[in-house]
C-alpha cells in the first residue's frame, strides 16, 4: 500500500497539471463574425425575431392572444436555442406601458387591456384580461440570451362587427379606410401624420386601383390595392363606428384562389378569369366577405397553325395530331394565358377534341370548339352571376376537321318487344349469335367511345360491354328509359315513368341527382356539363274513387354542374324534343311552337348601403324564337341549320337557318367569326324558315327521328306508319336545301312498310335503318349517285315472347378500323 501511494504522488508531480485535468481534449477556438479577432461571436444570439414582423397582431378590447414563438439567430443567420424569453410592452415612445395592451412576461400571452396581478382570492395572476377602455397601438418585445427582438405592434380596438371591402379612401378624415391606417405605412416610404380624432394618417396610401366587383374587373396580371372599412357597432353610417385605422393589417384570402393572389399588404394580382369571394380577417377580431373580379374572355379565337395561312378548317388523317391555337382576349384587349378552356367535338366518337390539339381516331368529320365554362373557367359566386361578366360561359369559333377514309362498323340491333340483342361486325359481314337479355329493353344508347351500351327496362338498368359482347351489370335501383349518355361517358339521364322521376346516374353505379317528372328526350352539351330534358305530361294515378288525371306539362328541365337543377315555366306549350346547337350556346325545343333557350343568364345587379353588389340571375332565359311546329328536331354540326319534322297536319320537314349575336359579332344577320361572349340581356336567337315541305309518299303516325350525317351533308327522317320510303334532306349553305326520298327495297324478307329507327355510320357512308313490314335493317349506302338502298338487308330475326319476329326499333353503332 505504501509503495502505491508513493507512486501516485510521484505521478502527480511529473505529469503536467493541465493534462491531468483535461486529458487529450482540445479547446475549440473562438470565431468572430467579422473574421478578425474581435466583435460578435459566431454561435452567440445576435437577433431575435417576432412574427408577424410587419403585420403585427390585432385584438379586440379584453381579447386574449398569443405572441408567436420567437426565432433567435446568430450573426450568420444560424438558428440558436434560447432557454427562456422575457416579454415586455412599450408605447410608441419606447416607455413601458400596459394601459393599452399587456403581456405575460414569461409566456408571451397577450391581453387587449391589462392582466390581473395580485388580485388575491386564490385567483392566479395573468388569467383575467381587464378592460382599460383604451384603443391604440402597443409594442411587444422578447429578450433572451443577451439580445432583444424587434418591436411587434399590437393593435387594440373595440370589437369588430363588420368588414366591408370597397373603393380606396381619398378622405381619411371623413371616410377612413384601411389605406388610411398607420399600419399601411409600415412598408411605405411616405411618412404618416396621425389625426388624433380617428387614429388615421392624414394622407391615404394610394397604390393602383381598388379592385372591388362594383368598380369593374382587372385584366389578367394587373395589380390593384384592396381597401376595407372596418366597423364597430351595428350602424356603419355612424362616423364614430368606423375604426379602420385602429385595427392594423388585414389578412386577405380568396376563394377560389385561382382567380387572384393577394400579398400581405393587400395588393391583389388578377390571375384566372372569374369572380372570387374575398375574406378579410383581423387576427382573431372578425372577418367579412367582399368580391374581386378578373376580367373574363370576350373572345376565344381558334385557328389551325399548320394550314397556310392559319385558318378554321383542316384535313387530318386518322391517328395524326393537329395543333390548334387559341387566342383569348378580354374586354380591355389583354391577351390571356393559361385560361382553363374545355375543348369539345361535335363527333367525339371519331374525332375527339382535346386541349390544344385534335387527333382523329376514325374517318369522319367534326367541329372543334373551345368553351370557357363555369365553374372550371370564369367562375363566380352564385349571387354574383353576370357581375362584370363572371359566371357566364364564353364560346369560341369552330374549327372544321375532316378525317378522310372509310371505316367499318359494329352494329347492335334490338327491339322493345324482344329479349334478344343481335350484333354484326361488318369486317366479316356475319351476324353474331343472338344474346338473351334479362328483360325487354325500352331504350338503348351507346357511349361515345363505343365501349358500353346502356339499356333501360321496366325492371332494371342493363349495362352491356361492346368490347366483350356480354352483359356486365344489372342495377335494379334504377329503372325506366335511358334518354342520353354524356359525351364523356360518365353520366346517364334515366326517367322512371312509374315513380315519375328523372335521374342523373353515374356510370360507376350511383344516383347523382333526381328531379320529379317524366322525361321524354334529353341531350347533353358537348362539354358534358349541362343537360336539357323535355318533360312529358304529369299523371296522377287513379284511386278507388277518382280516375287518373293527366296534367299537361310545359316545363323544361336543365341540370348544370355549376347551378344544379333548373326548371323553366316560360314555355306556353309542351316540348317534345331537344337539340343543342353548334356552338352550344343554347338549345332548341320541338313542340306546337319551336322555341329556344339561351345559356347566357339575364342578371340584375343590386348594391347595398355598404357598397357591396349582388345579382339575381334568370338562368336559361327564352331566346326569342317562335318557329313552326316540329315533333322531332336535330341541329347540323356546321351550326347553320335546325331541321325538324312533324306529322301535324301532314308529315312535313322544316329547315330553319339559325344564328345569334353570340355567334355573329355584327348581329344575327351578319356572317363572321364568333366572339362567343354573353350579352348582358341574354341571347336572342334568330330562326329563319328556309323550307317547310310535305314528305311525299309518307303516311306517318309519329316522327321517330331526324338523323344527321356528321359532316352536315344529309339528314334522314324516320317514322312509324306507312309509305315504304325514307325521306332525305340535303341542306344548303345558303337558302333552302333539297328534299328527297329513297325507296326502301323489297327483298326475300318482304316489303318494308316504314323506316322506324336509324343511325348514321361514323364515316357517313351508310345509314342503317330498322324497318317495319319486313322486320329488317336496311343499309342505305353512299355511292356515286348518292345514297341508295342496294344491299341485301340484314335479318336479325328478333323474336317476341311468342316467337314472332318483331321490328328492330333499337339501333346503336360504333366504328372500328376497316380491313381494307
Amino acid at each position: 500500500m505504501r509503495r502505491f501511494l508513493t507512486l501516485v504522488i510521484l505521478l502527480l508531480f511529473t505529469i503536467p497539471f493541465g493534462v491531468s485535468i483535461s486529458g487529450c481534449s482540445k479547446k475549440q477556438p473562438v470565431v468572430f463574425c467579422s473574421g478578425g479577432d474581435s466583435g460578435p461571436v459566431v454561435g452567440q444570439v445576435s437577433t431575435i425575431t417576432l412574427q408577424p414582423k410587419i403585420l403585427g397582431i390585432s385584438l379586440n378590447q379584453t381579447e386574449i392572444g398569443q405572441v408567436g414563438t420567437p426565432v433567435a439567430t446568430d450573426c450568420k443567420g444560424t438558428t440558436e436555442t434560447v432557454s427562456s424569453y422575457t416579454y415586455a410592452v412599450f408605447n410608441a415612445n419606447g416607455q413601458p406601458d400596459i394601459t393599452i395592451a399587456d403581456v405575460q412576461p414569461t409566456t408571451g400571452r397577450l391581453c387587449g387591456g391589462t392582466w390581473n396581478r395580485n388580485t388575491g382570492g386564490g385567483i392566479p395572476d395573468f388569467t383575467t384580461c381587464m378592460p382599460t377602455g383604451k384603443s391604440g397601438t402597443a409594442y411587444v418585445t422578447a429578450t433572451g440570451a443577451g439580445a432583444s427582438s424587434n418591436a411587434l405592434p399590437v393593435y387594440v380596438h373595440p370589437v369588430v362587427t363588420s368588414v366591408v371591402l370597397g373603393p380606396l379612401s381619398t378622405d381619411c378624415l371623413n371616410d377612413p379606410a384601411t389605406n388610411c391606417s398607420p399600419a399601411a405605412f409600415n412598408t411605405s416610404v411616405t411618412s404618416c401624420t396621425i389625426n388624433p380624432g380617428n387614429g388615421c394618417c392624414t394622407t391615404p396610401v394610394q397604390t393602383g386601383t381598388a379592385v372591388m366587383a362594383n368598380t369593374g374587373c382587372l385584366s389578367q396580371t394587373t395589380t390593384g390595392q384592396l381597401a376595407a372599412r372596418v366597423y364597430q357597432g351595428t350602424d356603419p353610417t355612424v362616423a364614430t363606428n368606423n375604426i379602420s385605422c385602429l385595427v392594423g393589417h388585414l389578412a386577405y384570402t380568396a376563394a377560389p384562389a385561382s382567380v387572384v393572389t393577394i400579398d400581405q399588404n393587400g395588393i391583389a394580382t388578377a390571375q384566372a378569369p372569374g369572380g372570387a369571394v374575398i375574406t378579410a380577417t383581423i387576427s382573431q377580431a372578425g372577418s367579412s366577405a367582399g368580391s374581386f373580379s378578373t376580367c373574363p374572355p370576350v373572345s376565344i379565337q381558334l385557328s389551325v397553325p399548320l394550314a397556310p395561312p392559319p385558318g378554321t378548317s383542316v384535313t387530318v388523317n386518322p391517328n395524326n395530331t393537329q395543333p390548334i391555337n387559341a387566342l383569348v382576349t378580354d374586354q380591355n384587349g389583354t391577351i390571356m394565358t393559361g385560361v382553363p378552356l374545355t375543348f369539345v367535338s361535335t363527333t367525339p366518337t371519331t374525332i375527339p377534341g382535346t386541349s390544344g390539339s385534335v387527333t382523329p381516331t376514325f374517318p369522319g368529320a367534326a367541329g372543334i370548339s373551345a368553351i370557357c365554362l363555369p365553374p372550371a373557367c370564369n367562375p363566380s359566386p352564385l349571387d354574383q352571376i353576370g357581375l362584370n361578366g363572371n359566371g357566364k360561359p364564353v364560346t369560341s369559333n369552330e374549327i372544321k376537321v375532316t378525317a378522310p377514309g372509310i371505316n367499318s362498323t359494329d352494329l347492335y340491333m334490338a327491339s322493345t318487344q324482344s329479349l334478344y340483342l343481335v350484333p354484326i361486325d361488318f369486317t366479316t359481314n356475319m351476324l353474331g349469335s343472338p344474346i338473351r337479355l334479362p328483360y325487354q329493353p325500352n331504350s338503348m344508347v351507346i357511349s361515345d367511345d363505343g365501349s358500353t351500351i346502356y339499356m333501360g327496362s321496366a325492371f332494371e338498368l342493363m349495362t352491356f360491354s361492346a368490347t366483350t359482347n356480354s352483359l356486365t351489370k344489372q342495377d335494379t335501383t334504377v329503372m325506366g328509359n335511358v334518354l342520353a349518355v354524356s359525351p364523356d361517358g360518365t353520366t346517364l339521364v334515366i326517367t322512371d315513368p312509374t315513380r315519375q322521376l328523372v335521374y342523373l346516374y353515374t356510370t360507376t353505379g350511383s344516383v347523382l341527382a333526381t328531379y320529379g317528372g317524366v322525361g321524354t328526350h334529353a341531350q347533353f352539351t358537348p362539354d358534358s356539363q349541362t343537360v336539357y330534358v323535355t318533360l312529358g305530361d304529369v299523371t296522377t294515378p287513379a284511386t278507388p274513387t277518382t280516375p287518373a288525371v293527366v296534367t299537361p306539362n310545359n316545363q323544361l328541365l336543365v341540370h348544370s354542374t355549376f347551378t344544379g337543377w333548373f326548371v323553366t315555366n316560360a314555355k306556353s306549350n309542351k316540348s317534345t324534343d331537344v337539340a343543342v346547337t353548334v356552338p352550344s350556346v343554347g338549345a332548341f325545343f320541338a313542340g306546337n311552337t319551336t322555341t329556344a333557350l339561351g345559356y347566357c343568364p339575364i342578371t340584375t345587379a343590386t348594391t347595398n348601403a355598404e357598397g357591396q353588389t349582388t345579382t339575381t340571375a334568370v338562368l336559361y332565359p327564352d331566346a326569342g324564337v317562335s318557329a313552326p311546329i316540329t315533333d322531332r328536331i336535330a341541329a347540323t354540326n356546321d351550326g347553320l341549320h335546325l331541321l325538324g319534322a312533324t306529322v301535324t297536319p301532314t308529315a312535313t320537314l322544316t329547315d330553319l337557318a339559325i344564328s345569334s349575336p353570340a355567334t355573329t359579332p355584327g348581329g344575327p344577320t351578319t356572317p363572321g367569326v364568333p366572339t362567343g361572349a354573353c350579352p348582358d340581356a341574354g341571347l336572342t336567337f334568330v330562326a329563319t324558315p328556309l323550307l317547310s315541305s310535305a314528305l311525299t309518299g309518307v303516311t306517318a303516325t309519329a316522327i321517330t327521328g331526324v338523323d344527321l350525317a356528321s359532316d352536315s351533308s344529309i339528314a334522314f327522317v324516320t317514322y312509324t306508319g306507312s309509305g315504304g320510303v325514307l325521306p332525305t334532306y340535303t341542306p344548303s349553305a345558303s337558302g333552302a336545301g333539297t328534299l328527297g326520298s329513297i325507296t326502301l327495297a323489297t327483298s326475300a324478307l318482304g316489303a318494308p312498310v316504314a323506316p322506324v329507327i336509324g343511325v348514321v355510320s361514323a364515316d357517313n357512308q351508310t345509314f342503317f335503318v330498322g324497318t317495319s313490314g319486313d322486320n329488317a335493317v336496311h343499309l342505305i349506302t353512299k355511292g356515286t349517285n348518292g345514297y341508295q338502298d342496294t344491299t341485301t338487308p340484314l335479318a336479325p330475326k328478333l323474336p317476341d315472347v311468342n316467337g314472332n319476329i318483331v321490328t328492330p326499333n333499337l339501333l346503336v353503332q360504333k366504328p372500328r378500323p376497316a380491313t381494307s
